[in-house]
């Protein structure tokens, strides 16, 4: 989602015609969407009745207060650290997944000798076009792109500003010809100067076998849009990774639904769920989950370790930066769901997870 929690640092609007809009719908793309059993009355919609705000207009003027207070609590007292990352360790020969998590919603993931990169906002603002800026929690992070492996391929989830980013897209071209996306996501790819035969867009449910990954694009409950006139004008979604050997499940923005039970019926048991957990707050409950409501999303799926991320990166909610860990840690405990919390940057292998590290209780 676009951010609510502003950093001070106040700036001028940028125009709307600037290219971190992403791509004008045309009546090609719309043809397109309106063949889609999720495209109706003129957008894509959500399974279940879903709204954004619950906000009384007699609740603004406090609410938009809220934003200015507590501000040292939303975020780290210093900028969090990714040290030691190594594309040649990631990439070095291994017959089992692994994972690195960048920080809120950025991962490359490998699988069957794949190296997936998966919604890769590595930029430092996730409020490009606003008149206020939401820095991120770590420094110099599109320098991590330079640090990367060779890329299999590329895939989004949706096209909020803190998934999908104009700087680290113009870093990563060139770096892949295969781009998998929610539908709808490709038109800001291809104004981007990403050629459309290396982009395939995936409605809820669609598959494809690549190189010996299945991939499936699940349902998720929340919605879309960068400017002021697209809002859920593209689709929104998670991934579920299959081999013969393993799999794994991105769960994608999301407040909690039936979906999640839906996933665990079609699929069985996976190794790895990464469950969205941060971001949240009770005016937006039905597009975002709490962290309790992320545990439970993971025993629906059926998960043997769950991942929480969405956090770790910005602060686009009122509640401190480390709640949502710290819940998501405590009520796995209560449920008896095993958890892995991974340091950012750090490579994790399957069967070798640190299922105990929690790193961020050493920061402020």
């Amino acid at each position: 989602m676009s951010a609510l929690r502003p950093n001070l640092n106040v700036i001028m609007p940028t125009p709307f015609f600037h290219h971190q809009f992403g791509g004008k719908i045309t009546q090609a793309h719309l043809k397109r969407y309106e063949r889609s059993p999720n495209w109706k009355k003129g957008c894509f919609r959500n399974r279940s009745v879903t709204k954004m705000m619950h906000l009384n207009i007699k609740d603004v003027p406090g609410f938009i207060a809220q934003q200015f207070t507590d501000i040292e609590i939303r975020e780290p007292q210093q900028p969090i650290e990714i040290k030691g990352f190594s594309g040649a360790d990631f990439d070095s020969i291994i017959d089992k997944p692994r994972f690195t998590w960048f920080g809120h919603s950025v991962a490359l993931l490998k699988i069957n000798g794949k190296n997936l990169l998966i919604d890769p906002m590595f930029g430092p603002d996730t409020s490009p076009v606003g008149p206020m800026r939401t820095k991120r929690f770590s420094e110099n992070t599109l320098d991590l792109i330079d640090a990367l492996p060779p890329i299999d391929a590329i895939l989004f989830t949706h096209d909020h500003y803190d998934h999908l980013d104009y700087a680290s897209m113009q870093k990563l071209k060139g770096k892949t010809d295969r781009y998998f996306t929610a539908l709808g996501v490709g038109r800001h790819l291809e104004r981007w100067g990403i050629p459309i035969q290396h982009i395939t867009e995936f409605d809820w449910w669609d598959t494809l076998d690549f190189e010996g990954v299945k991939l499936t694009f699940t349902p998720s409950r929340h919605f879309s849009g960068r400017g002021l006139t697209d809002r859920s004008k593209c689709l929104w979604g998670g991934w579920v990774f299959q081999t013969t050997s393993h799999q794994i499940y991105w769960s994608g923005d999301g407040g909690y639904d039936t979906h999640f039970k839906e996933v665990g019926e079609r699929f069985g048991a996976f190794d790895w769920m990464f469950a969205e957990c941060g971001q949240y707050n009770e005016k937006w409950y039905q597009t975002h989950m709490n962290p309790e409501e992320s545990i439970q999303a993971v025993l629906d799926a059926q998960a043997k370790i769950a991942i929480p991320y969405h956090w770790g990166g910005f602060a686009l909610a009122l509640h401190p930066w480390k709640d949502p860990v710290e819940r998501f840690v405590a009520e796995a405990k209560r449920l008896d769901q095993t958890i892995c919390t991974p340091k950012i940057g750090a490579i994790v292998t399957l069967g070798a997870e640190d299922l105990t590290g929690r790193w961020y209780e050493e920061l402020e």
